[in-house]
C-alpha cells in the first residue's frame, strides 16, 4: 500500500500506484454492487464490442461519471442505447489505474421505467405522423381471396404457432411462407427490416402478417423502432400487424395497412373462412339453378308454341298467302298511282318542252344569221365583185406591195369572174415611177 513502513514519528508516504490501488480496494469493498439511474451522454461502441459513455444526472445536477460496458454485457442489452435516454445501470465502482480516474463498470443496462419509453414512443409517433406515414390514404386494401400469405415473426415463437393454427382451421387452402426474424432485443429491428425487404423483393405472397406474442413495453420495443416502422410503410405488399395483446399498441400498428389485436386475429383478418366461402358458393349454385330452370321453362314454352304452329301448316300457308295477296294488291295500286302521277306530269311538261325547244331553235337561227352576215362581209369574192383584182406571182404567192415587183415580171390577176396573165410595165412607189414596163396596176378598179 505504501513504499516503506513508517516508524515512530515518521510520515506515511504513498506511491501513486499504491494510493490508486488502495482507493480501488476501498471502492470495491464499499460499492461492490450498486444501481445507478441517469441519462446517457457520449455513447459509443468500439470495434471490439465494448461500449463507453458517461452517465449524468437526469435531474439537471452538475454531476457525471464515466462508464464502461464490456462486450459480453453489451450483447445482453435489449434495446439500442442512444444519447439522451434515461437508463438504469447495475455494476460496480472502480478506478481506471492508468489515469487514476473513477469509472463505473456496467454489468447490465435497462431503460428507466415505462415512462421514459412511453415519452420516446410519443415523440417518435408525433414525428412520423407529421411526415404522413400514418395517413389513412396510404392504407391499401387486403386481397379478398389470398392464395399465399407471408408471416414475419420468430420461427420458434408462440405467435407463429397461433397464426398457422388459425389458418389451418379457417383457410387450409392458403399457403404460408415464413420469413423468420428476431422479434426482441437490440438485433431485432435490423432483422425485421431484412425480413420485410426480402418478402417485398420475392413478391411471392399476396399479403404479409407481422406478428409476435405479448410482453412488456420493453419486449415489444423492436416494433417501435423507426427503421421497422419505415420498412412496413414502404413495403410493396399489404401488411397486417398483430403484435402483442389487444391492449398493446406499437408504431408498427399505425404504419401497417391493417392492425389486428393479436396474431390469431391477424390470421383471421388475412384469410376469409372456408366455411363462409363454401356457403357463398352454395348460394351462387342455388341462384344459378333457379335461373337455369327459369330459362329452360321459357324456352320450353316457346318450343310448345312452335310445335302447335307446326302441327297446322295449312293454316300458316293460308295466312301467308293472304298476306302476299294483300301485298300484291297494295303494290299494284301503288304502281298504278305512280304511273298516273308520272303521266300527268309528262303531259304538263310536254308543252313546256316544245316551247323551250322552239325558243332555243329561234335563238340559234338568229345567231347563225348574224354569223353568216359577218362571214359574207369578210368574203374576198365580195371585194373582187366591186372591181378589184388579186395579184399573185408565178408561185401563187400574193403580192402585198411594189417592193417585190420588177418591170417585165409576169403576174396573175384573179378577178371576180376569172383569172388573167399580166406583165409589169413599171413600178412606182409613193406616187413616183421606179421603172417603166408593160403591165397593170395592183388592185385597181377595172
Amino acid at each position: 500500500m505504501f513504499d516503506r513502513p513508517a516508524g515512530r514519528g515518521e510520515r506515511l508516504v504513498w506511491s501513486v500506484a499504491g494510493l490508486v490501488n488502495a482507493v480501488a480496494d476501498a471502492l470495491s469493498a464499499r460499492f461492490s454492487a450498486c444501481v445507478v439511474q441517469g441519462e446517457l451522454s457520449g455513447f459509443s461502441r468500439a470495434a471490439s464490442g465494448h461500449c463507453y459513455f458517461s452517465l449524468k444526472d437526469a435531474d439537471g445536477q452538475q454531476a457525471m461519471i464515466r462508464c464502461a460496458m464490456f462486450r459480453r454485457a453489451a450483447s445482453l442489452v435489449a434495446f439500442t442505447p442512444a444519447d439522451g435516454q434515461r437508463v438504469e445501470v447495475r455494476g460496480r465502482l472502480a478506478v481506471y489505474e492508468p489515469r487514476g480516474e473513477l469509472q463505473f463498470v456496467v454489468e447490465s443496462m435497462q431503460q428507466a421505467g415505462a415512462g421514459a419509453l412511453y415519452e420516446q414512443f410519443l415523440r417518435l409517433k408525433a414525428r412520423l405522423e407529421a411526415e404522413g406515414l400514418f395517413e389513412p390514404a396510404r392504407k391499401r386494401p387486403l386481397p379478398r381471396h389470398p392464395r399465399r400469405l407471408g408471416v414475419v415473426t420468430s420461427a420458434s415463437g408462440a405467435a407463429l404457432h397461433d397464426v398457422l393454427s388459425a389458418l389451418a382451421r379457417r383457410a387450409p387452402h392458403v399457403a404460408v411462407v415464413i420469413y423468420p426474424s428476431l422479434v426482441q432485443g437490440a438485433d431485432a429491428p435490423p432483422a425485421l427490416v431484412q425480413a420485410l425487404r426480402q418478402a417485398g423483393q420475392r413478391a411471392e405472397v399476396d399479403a404479409l402478417i407481422v406478428c409476435r406474442g405479448g410482453g412488456s413495453l420493453e419486449d415489444l420495443w423492436a416494433f417501435n423502432d423507426e427503421r421497422v416502422v419505415r420498412a412496413i410503410a414502404a413495403s410493396p405488399l399489404p401488411v397486417i400487424c398483430g403484435v402483442g395483446h389487444e391492449t398493446d399498441v406499437t408504431l408498427a400498428d399505425f404504419a401497417a395497412d391493417l392492425r389486428a389485436p393479436t396474431p390469431t386475429a391477424a390470421a383471421e383478418l388475412a384469410a376469409p373462412p372456408t366455411r363462409e366461402l363454401a356457403e357463398m358458393l352454395a348460394g351462387f349454385a342455388t341462384l344459378m339453378r333457379r335461373r337455369l330452370h327459369h330459362v329452360l321453362d321459357q324456352q320450353g314454352q316457346r318450343l310448345d308454341r312452335a310445335a302447335l304452329r307446326l302441327a297446322r301448316p295449312g293454316q300458316g300457308v293460308r295466312v301467308n298467302a293472304q298476306r302476299l295477296q294483300g301485298l300484291a294488291h297494295r303494290m299494284q295500286g301503288a304502281a298504278r298511282g305512280r304511273l298516273q302521277g308520272d303521266s300527268h306530269r309528262l303531259q304538263g311538261l310536254a308543252p313546256r318542252l316544245a316551247r323551250s325547244v322552239q325558243r332555243g331553235s329561234d335563238i340559234a337561227g338568229h345567231r347563225v344569221d348574224a354569223l353568216a352576215a359577218r362571214l359574207r362581209a369578210v368574203d374576198p369574192r365580195q371585194v373582187l365583185a366591186r372591181g378589184y383584182a388579186w395579184l399573185e406571182d408565178a408561185d401563187g404567192t400574193p403580192v402585198a406591195g411594189v417592193a417585190a415587183l420588177v418591170p417585165g415580171q409576169r403576174l396573175g390577176a384573179v378577178l371576180a369572174d376569172g383569172r388573167a396573165e399580166v406583165g409589169v410595165l413599171s413600178v412606182t412607189s409613193s406616187g413616183e415611177p421606179l421603172q417603166s414596163a408593160v403591165g397593170l396596176p395592183t388592185m385597181r378598179p377595172t
